[in-house]
């Protein structure tokens, strides 16, 4: 047993047994005047000293006779399965308010804390007694050291020398006025301040920190509301990154003014042991890290050992700044930055380390958070106490939001962009959070304070989040009322395409495609290759337009596939003179926001179609897709938001190998069929075929499919496929290689069967069909029930490439543009 007396209190007032009553005394209404957290070596402690019995690292077990709970292992196992059961309940409540995870963390350790489940003597007796708490909080500060770590390696300060003067004015007006605004509210109510508040390096760090934006609760909450390839999105990161950058100075700054409160000989220790703890990480560790990547095989990860001893690195550079006085997440911030993001090194540590990180370790911090957030003990301080604080928090964040509306507006930023990059920009996370423990432990809030803050904090949160889903639309720049078609863009006018690459596999299908388009002087082709690289290891996206920036930074290092990719597509121009231009352009973007990236070059590079690879694979006699990103959401958001026509090609069999030259003497070295069922997908597939007829090397056959009970035809529709079909078909009557046929069916089943007497007639090396089929019903009875993926390729589109049936090279699906607003 280990006995603490409390100090004033004689020695023979202390029962012998006082550990058993330690329960009621730990939850006794702490000293509202002047508390820090408990677990605090440093000043007044926030509860009662008591006796405590110490505690068994493990139990024997229930059957002899011991309760497991009251062991500190299983306590803290007990306290984290609480966590995280409440955390996804509150997650799953909140979903369709759109609120962020964070704001369910937060909630989470609210209700164990003193405000709802903590008023229970008995839930604290049972869930969370002295010795949890301990090893709570140094759990949670574990977990804040290891977040912003993770946070700098996705931070890429390069963005910062590709940041614009729109970005840097827009940060320096967004930062400073808030500070100025705060300080100039603080030094006014000065008088009505506790004597640890009133002092200037008190003052000024506050100002700091709420006019300070961080970059890694605007990455969480962009990247869950897919806003990181929007451009507010993109915007915001970059002025996060510079505010940061300013932010770091500003605490500093105040950091050693708080050791000036000390003596002046602990300012000079503390700068100078700033100074040699950075030196230290430029000097030895950053050469060591380059190291490691270069000691790394290309497209392998990095050896494990590598990863343990820079995660241990973590905790070793965090002992040294809280050693130092500095504040405890410094370092581990610090050597984050030092890591290059991106494959290998980067993206290997934020793989390994993310998911636990996120899922385990961070509840204990929002544990510790809640367990600490106290309303009641709010409203006991009075308004006198809180006031002065308040203010200053309140002024800080309305001056926020108008500083970066006001910078928006004088930069001509778009109204409602900038009301979405002000709400942005206004908000809260996980950086604030370790910023209060640290006000707390300088003694310049007190808990009365602290929980006011973590209650503000969570309001703006929940408020903010929502208001920019609701205010800032991402698609609706793609909403366009110009026709964007194939059909549409009149004859010897450049044909736009945007092609999507996802790796060295798709170049071939994708090149064949571009060659039976057939470019030529009279028709040019320009083509759009666009490359797209899933984010990993790194937070904020990167576009790169290789016409303006050819030599990017360590591109084809990082990503060899991408100057693969190039040079193939190089090789094909150089073939075919003038006829074509090629405009090449590489994305790293999150797979929830690439479609964003997409639609957005479409728009600006005026691109009639957008051509998407997908890869048909087959294990038996089941096929399966293989997607872009989780489930299908490259290819239906595109499909949802494109600005123009979408074209999804299907790669079955791999048989088409890349052409340098085209085939000579006109002898036809391709078939393709085109299954016309009527509507406009199936008119915009024969106007993409009409292009691939000029090609000599190419026969078509045209089948369009009739219902036996015309009754059911949408008439409008029908009429315009008769225009188009009778034109068609007139300006290719004397054409040899095109062949014209009709087929009526009475329901789906007919369909199918025509579809397949086709595919075993005669071998079709590309089917191409419309996604969405049919002036009628009829046509299509029965077959929804036979297809597995027909909201990404239609229900002709799904059977004709998962058909064993059918044996094709390549199927291509046609969406027509879809005009929306």
């Amino acid at each position: 047993m280990v006995r603490v007396f409390p100090a004033g209190q004689p020695l023979k007032s202390i029962n012998a047994w006082a550990w058993r009553a330690h329960s009621q005394a730990y939850h006794t209404r702490m000293d509202m005047r002047g508390a820090k957290f408990h677990t605090s070596n440093r000043g007044t402690a926030a509860v009662p000293l008591v006796c405590v019995r110490a505690q068994g690292s493990h139990a024997f077990g229930i059957f002899y006779g011991q309760n497991p709970i009251f062991v500190s292992y299983d306590m803290v196992l007990a306290d984290l399965i609480l966590m995280i059961f409440l955390i996804q309940t509150v997650r799953f409540l909140l979903k369709p308010f759109r609120q962020p995870r964070l704001v369910a963390e937060l909630i989470a350790g609210i209700i164990i804390g003193p405000c709802l489940l903590g008023k229970s003597k008995r839930f604290n007796e049972i869930m969370f007694p002295l010795y949890s708490r301990f090893v709570l909080r140094t759990l949670g500060i574990f977990a804040l050291m290891l977040f912003v770590f993770v946070s700098g390696v996705k931070m890429d300060l390069t963005l910062i020398k590709r940041s614009g003067k729109k970005h840097l004015y827009i940060a320096m007006v967004s930062v400073m006025l808030p500070f100025l605004t705060v300080m100039a509210i603080g030094l006014i109510i000065r008088k009505l301040m506790d004597h640890e508040m009133a002092k200037i390096s008190s003052i000024g760090g506050i100002a700091s920190g709420l006019s300070v934006t961080t970059f890694p609760i605007h990455y969480t909450v962009l990247e869950e509301l897919n806003l990181l390839s929007s451009e507010v999105g993109n915007m915001a990161l970059s002025i996060a990154l510079i505010s940061d950058s300013i932010g770091m100075n500003f605490v500093t700054v105040f950091e050693a003014l708080k050791q000036v409160d000390v003596s002046a000989g602990t300012l000079v220790w503390y700068l100078i042991s700033m100074v040699v703890l950075v030196a230290f990480l430029f000097s030895a560790i950053r050469p060591a890290l380059f190291w490691i990547i270069d000691h790394t095989p290309e497209g392998q990860a990095v050896h494990e050992s590598y990863v343990v001893a820079i995660l241990l690195g973590v905790f070793v550079v965090g002992f040294l700044t809280d050693m130092f006085g500095l504040a405890v997440a410094f370092g581990p911030f610090c050597l984050g930055l030092l890591i290059p993001n991106g494959p290998p090194l980067g993206a290997t540590l934020v793989e390994k380390s993310e998911t636990i990180l996120k899922e385990i370790m961070m509840p204990f911090t929002f544990a510790f958070i809640g367990l600490h957030t106290d309303f009641s003990a709010m409203t006991e301080a009075g308004w006198r106490t809180l006031g002065p604080l308040f203010s200053m928090v309140i002024s800080g964040y309305v001056s926020k939001f108008l500083a970066t509306m006001i910078g928006a507006f004088m930069v001509a930023v778009p109204s409602r962009d900038s009301l979405a990059l002000s709400l942005v920009l206004s908000l809260r996370g996980q950086v604030e959070l370790a910023l209060y423990i640290h006000w707390v432990d300088k003694n310049m809030i007190r808990l009365p304070g602290f929980s006011m803050m973590i209650f503000l904090t969570t309001i703006l949160l929940a408020t903010l989040t929502p208001l920019i889903s609701v205010i800032y639309d991402p698609s609706k720049p793609y909403k366009v009322l110009k026709r964007r078609t194939i059909q549409h863009t009149p004859p010897g006018e450049e044909v736009r395409i945007l092609v999507c690459i996802r790796d060295k596999k798709s170049v071939p299908s994708l090149v064949n495609l571009l060659e039976v388009t057939y470019p030529t002087l009279q028709n040019p082709l320009s083509v759009y290759a666009f490359h797209l690289v899933e984010l990993i290891g790194r937070a904020n996206p990167v576009f790169i337009d290789h016409d303006n920036d050819p030599d990017p930074d360590d591109l084809s290092i990082r990503f060899p596939d991408s100057e693969a990719i190039r040079n193939a597509l190089i090789l094909y121009q150089e073939n075919r003179d003038e006829s074509v231009k090629l405009h090449f352009f590489t994305a790293l973007a999150a797979k929830r926001t690439m479609f964003q990236d997409v639609c957005k070059l479409a728009l600006n590079s005026k691109a009639t179609i957008i051509i998407l690879p997908l890869e048909r694979q087959y294990d038996g006699e089941i096929g399966t897709a293989e997607q872009w990103g989780r489930g299908q959401t490259l290819n239906t958001e595109v499909l949802s938001h494109a600005p123009c026509s979408v074209g999804l090609l299907i790669d079955k069999a791999h048989r088409w190998h890349l052409p340098l030259t085209r085939c000579s003497g006109g002898t036809t070295s391709h078939d393709f069929i085109v299954l016309f069922l009527g509507g406009p997908d199936s008119r915009e597939c024969l106007a993409y075929a009409d292009h691939m007829v000029a090609n000599p090397n190419v026969s078509l056959t045209l089948v369009r499919f009739l219902s036996s009970n015309p009754e059911g035809d949408d008439e409008r529709q029908k009429k315009l496929d008769d225009g188009l079909v009778t034109w068609f078909w007139v300006k290719n009557e004397a054409n040899e290689r095109v062949i014209y046929r009709e087929v009526v069916v009475k329901d789906g089943a007919d369909t199918a069967a025509a579809i397949k007497a086709m595919a075993e007639e005669k071998f079709y090396h590309l089917w191409i069909v419309g996604r969405k089929q049919g002036i009628n019903e009829s046509l299509l009875e029965g077959l929804s029930t036979w297809t597995d993926n027909q909201e990404e390729l239609g229900i002709i589109g799904d059977y004709v490439s998962s058909s064993d049936f059918v044996d094709a090279d390549s199927v291509l699906v046609v969406q027509k543009q879809i005009l929306r607003g």
